[in-house]
Formats: C-alpha cells, structure tokens, sequence
C-alpha cells in the first residue's frame, strides 16, 4: 500500500496540472471502488474549479470552489496518470492508465484538455465527496491522530498517545489514532535509526526516547518525499516516476542481509506483528 510519501509525491504531482483548472467532464466506469462512489459523482464535480490540494494522513483532499472537497484514497494499488494532450486513441500500455484498460476506473478532463486516469487493478481505494468546512467529521478522518510532520507531532504528543499501551510499539505506531499516515516501511526504518525494538512495549516510550523517535519519523519520511517515496509493486508518481527511497533502507526487506548500523555485527532479521513483515536487527534495537 502507498504510504505517506509515496502519497504526498502524487499529491504534489497532480498539484501541478490540477491547481486552478476547471474539471470539464468525468467519466465512472464502474459504480464504487472499495464502497460505492457517492450518487452523481461525476455530475457534481463537473464545472468546479480546483482551488487546494491537500493530503491528510493517506488520503488525498482536492479542494473545489463551492465549498467542497474530493477526497482520493488509493488504496493497494490506486494510481493516476496524467495525459496533457489528451488519451491516446488505442491502448500502449498493458497495465492500464492510458484510459483504455480494464482497471482504469474513473477519467476526468480539465478544459485545458488534460486528462488524468485513476487506475485501481484491486479496487481498494475510495472516492467521497464531502463538504469542505466539516472535512474533520468525516467518518474516514475524524479519529486520525496528529500528522507526523507537523508541529503538533513531537515527543511529547507521542508520549501521550502511548501512555499505557502494553502493545509492540511498531503496532502502535501504525495504529493511525496515534499518529496519521504512518506505515509499514517507515515505522520499521524509524525503530531502527533510534536503535528501538519493535518489541518494546509502547508506554515505554518517553521522554529522550519519544524526542528520538519523533526526529527519526520525521528525518525519514522528509528523505523519502524528497526522492519520490518507494517504488513497491504498483507504486510510481503520476507520470510515471519511481520511487527511490529503497535504495537507501537500513532494514526493510533487507533480511539476512549485515545490519547498517556502524560497529554492529548484527543480521536483519524477519517477523510477523499484527499480520505484518517487520524487519529489525536484534543486536541493536532494544
């Protein structure tokens, strides 16, 4: 699944062709995503103008004139492709996004004559529109814990929302009441920089070592935004760019592999926590 920056690079992509134009048409080829698309989608996106976009948590928030918000979840495996002349007139590519396959789900149109394709092989993502002035009510937002990388994430915000919690702190760091957005891949490479088990209990986690873990999240998902997030199975940018942050993980998907940590002789090793791969190194991380 695409996790923040993986989403907040689609989002900075599509804000350089979507800002300030005027959506023309929009075209639904299948009645929901994950649930339903709301009644008339298309119909009432026609004719608005997009002023802001914005990203909370996963979620993808394109703000319209006329006080409302199209909120864009991808899902497993949601993508868009942008086409500034216009959909080719036959299919050129296999994996769909140039309007034409099978999994290319929804199709809009600017009046400057772009055109951008969501595509969605497992239909996971979701499609709401909502009212912009209650956007923090909406049921998919309103208990979202704090951003990672705004002011209001910081050691002692994390102490807090972990205070008591005798689950793994890599579960609670990917439940998203605590924090907003964080995923698999980042809280695992987090853990690792600051040196933390993922088997430590999360109301542990306090004072200097929630300061650390704070200014690891950050250092981490800042680094990853900067090179396009992580290219994983059915993640590029919207024009096609991978993701080239994998190049410089420290644990993820590296086991067997000799931990990256100076002076340590330790090995990346493998476990599954809440049905998910976390990779560590037990020498190290305590």
């Amino acid at each position: 699944m695409p996790e923040l920056p993986e989403v907040e690079t689609v989002k900075r992509g599509l804000s350089r062709h979507l800002l300030n134009q005027t959506i023309d048409w929009v075209e639904t080829r299948r009645e929901g995503l994950r649930f339903p698309f709301p009644e008339s989608m298309g119909e009432r996106l026609e004719g608005l103008r997009i002023i802001d976009m914005t990203r909370r948590a996963k979620y993808l928030l394109i703000h319209l004139e006329g006080g409302l918000t199209w909120l864009c979840h991808l899902g497993m495996s949601g993508r868009f492709t942008i086409h500034e002349s216009g959909l080719p007139a036959e299919s050129v590519n296999a994996r769909g996004g140039d309007g034409h396959g099978k999994h290319d789900h929804v199709v809009f149109g600017l009046q400057n004559g772009v055109v951008i394709v969501y595509t969605d092989h497992r239909r996971f993502g979701i499609m709401d529109i909502l009212h912009s002035d209650s956007i923090g009510q909406h049921k998919l937002l309103e208990h979202l814990g704090p951003e990672p990388l705004s002011n209001e994430f910081d050691g002692v915000g994390l102490q807090t929302a972990l205070k008591g919690k005798k689950s793994p702190v890599k579960t609670a760091l990917l439940d998203q009441h605590n924090v907003a957005g964080l995923g698999n891949i980042y809280v695992c490479e987090a853990l690792h920089m600051t040196g933390i088990s993922p088997r430590r209990k999360a109301y542990t986690i306090s004072g200097r070592r929630a300061e650390r873990l704070v200014v690891a999240i950050k250092e981490i998902l800042l680094a990853s935004i900067e090179v396009g997030g992580s290219t994983l199975q059915d993640f590029a940018g919207v024009e096609g760019d991978l993701g080239y942050f994998p190049a410089s993980f420290r644990v993820y998907d590296r086991e067997g592999q000799n931990c990256v940590t100076e002076q340590c002789r330790g090995v990346v090793k493998r476990m599954v926590q809440g049905g998910r791969s976390t990779f560590y190194c037990s020498l190290c991380q305590r």
